[in-house]
């Protein structure tokens, strides 16, 4: 399969239809990011809330949109309450990724050195979880970093992983 159908096929299986076409259109900007959607794997309650959803640790996984065969792995802290059901709450700066090989990994195009793969708000306006990709050419290895990106004041809370590529699979580079 095609990266392009991928990306289609990756889009497509989200909730949020109307999203592969903006997708596909994005992809050709080379701005995937925006395209790639979290898929719920798990989540429990850290607080009850009397009124509004619990605040909850949450685990998502995304595909990397642009390596098949490496799935990340991200918990986070999600705010419940009022201002949590309204998606007004701000959610902590705290996240903790592990990446993974999770199938034969297959790299169609050559990767830039640096590569944000996912972005998402985490509140209302202001703060963003972004996981980069960079790659380690002298150790054929992949390392991927979550961090939460503040408008104003960004936040030094960071986790990071790697995923080792088999030597007989080089990395291409741009």
């Amino acid at each position: 399969m095609n990266s392009s159908a991928r990306l289609k096929s990756l889009c497509a299986s989200s909730a949020w239809r109307p999203a592969a076409l903006g997708c596909t259109l994005l992809a050709g900007l080379g701005l995937l990011a925006a395209c790639v959607r979290a898929e719920p794997i798990g989540e429990v309650d850290t607080v009850f809330k009397w009124i509004g959803p619990d605040h909850k640790i949450v685990v998502d996984a995304y595909d990397d949109p642009k390596v098949q065969g490496v799935t990340c792995f991200v918990s986070r802290a999600k705010t419940g309450g009022i201002k949590g059901a309204l998606g007004l709450a701000e959610d902590k700066s705290e996240a903790s990724i592990a990446c993974r090989q999770v199938g034969p990994i297959v790299i169609e195009r050559a990767l830039p050195k640096q590569e944000e793969v996912f972005s998402e708000r985490t509140s209302l306006v202001f703060k963003r979880l972004r996981i980069v990709r960079m790659v380690d050419p002298k150790r054929n290895t992949l390392v991927y970093l979550t961090y939460s990106e503040r408008l104003i004041e960004g936040s030094p809370q960071n986790s990071v992983t790697a995923v080792p590529v088999d030597r007989a699979t080089p990395i291409p580079l741009k």
